[in-house]
């Protein structure tokens, strides 16, 4: 009866439609076919998954067996795209652990005891969709070789490496963050000069003497704090055009070490120079944000305000004045807002928001009245 039925209702439709589209297929195509295949993708999840580990029906694809105490790399099936195993003990990644696992597209690995002779050369060659590799807090002496080229965020932090070679990085062209600090690298060379897509890199807390040469020219973050940098290259900020946020803390940075005008450049929003042994106000561009001095050893320049002095002839006050006002804006003195502002009038004056100067050589009373016109959107500044 009711395959008669079907046959009229077909029969009575348009030749258009009862010939080329089954006027019922909405029965059982695509929400069915879906509602079915997600009932197999569940069960194959929960009969494949490893005991130790998880495998959410939800969320077929993943596979969570981080904080579990394991040892060693569990059985990994092919369906699995990203794997969290980080916060265990795994020691090893042998090349058998990931010859199944071809899809991958995030592996979390990190907070382990992984060496580097421990990880296969092999191991990463079949993974040429993963786009996440976390290696951080482990016992890794170097890069791991072979690593896919489809990455796009590297974090092999905290761990024992201590020199990066361009054979490390070499066709890494899809890369955009790369967390290598807290390591002990001496030498990085010209290493980096290939990764052209990154925009992330941090190597604070390195052993650092010099910036690395050819770093990425669309780097948007450089992060190079707690590292013994002395100096920086003539024209260190020059080929970058999309760079906004630069830290230098805890290096060993002097006047001398600084060429001018080196951070006078437009585009920078966050420059921190704190923790090293400045004794002068470098040139910022006035269009920067947020400048860190603080624990230097900048000085203050001890000048009089104008209201504090008093001249029978008013001719000598306003020469008097017009020659502090010169002092404070172009003088070689400690501090001058001649740092952050070139010229200072009702449209032109710095954008500065923040300004730490706490641990210098200097008080309230240094700060020059006419701050107050230069520094006129500043919301923080610590002395």
């Amino acid at each position: 009866m009711q395959l008669v039925i079907v046959f009229l209702l077909s029969a009575l439709l348009p030749l258009s439609l009862s010939h080329r589209q089954d006027p019922l297929g909405w029965l059982y195509a695509p929400r069915a076919q879906g509602y079915f295949l997600g009932t197999l993708q569940a069960d194959a999840a929960a009969a494949d998954c490893p005991d130790e580990c998880d495998c959410p029906p939800s969320f077929p694809v993943a596979m969570y067996c981080d904080g579990r105490g394991l040892t060693a790399m569990p059985n990994i099936p092919s369906r699995i795209k990203y794997l969290y195993l980080q916060d265990n003990a795994i020691t090893a990644i042998p090349d058998s652990a990931l010859s199944n696992a071809t899809n991958l597209v995030w592996l979390m690995i990190n907070d382990n005891q992984l060496t580097s002779e421990a990880i296969d050369t092999k191991v990463f060659l079949k993974l040429g969709s993963l786009e996440r590799l976390y290696l951080q807090h482990n016992n890794l002496s170097s890069i791991p070789v072979n690593l896919p080229r489809s990455l796009r965020d590297l974090r092999i932090n905290h761990n024992m490496i201590e020199k990066v070679t361009p054979a490390d990085l070499e066709g890494m062209d899809n890369l955009t963050i790369f967390y290598l600090h807290d390591n002990a690298i001496t030498d990085i060379g010209s290493s980096l000069k290939a990764l052209k897509s990154l925009t992330l890199l941090d190597i604070s807390g390195n052993r650092l003497t010099k910036v690395p040469e050819g770093l990425p020219e669309h780097l948007h973050q450089l992060y190079l704090e707690s590292n013994s940098i002395e100096s920086l290259p003539e024209g260190f900020l020059g080929g970058f055009n999309q760079l906004e946020y630069i830290r230098m803390a805890h290096n060993q940075l002097t006047d001398k070490g600084i060429p001018p005008s080196t951070f006078n450049v437009s585009g920078l929003v966050e420059l921190d120079l704190s923790f090293n042994k400045l004794e002068r106000i470098p040139s910022v561009s006035s269009t920067l944000q947020h400048l860190y001095l603080q624990a230097n050893k900048i000085k203050g320049t001890h000048l009089m305000s104008f209201k504090e002095i008093v001249f029978k002839d008013q001719k000598y006050i306003i020469m008097w004045k017009c020659f502090t006002y010169y002092l404070f804006l172009s003088s070689a003195a400690e501090f001058t807002l001649g740092s952050f502002c070139g010229l200072m009038d009702i449209t032109n004056f710095s954008k500065l928001q923040t300004l730490r100067l706490d641990g210098n050589e200097i008080s309230r009373e240094d700060i020059p009245t006419e701050s107050a016109l230069c520094l006129r959107q500043a919301s923080t500044i610590e002395v």
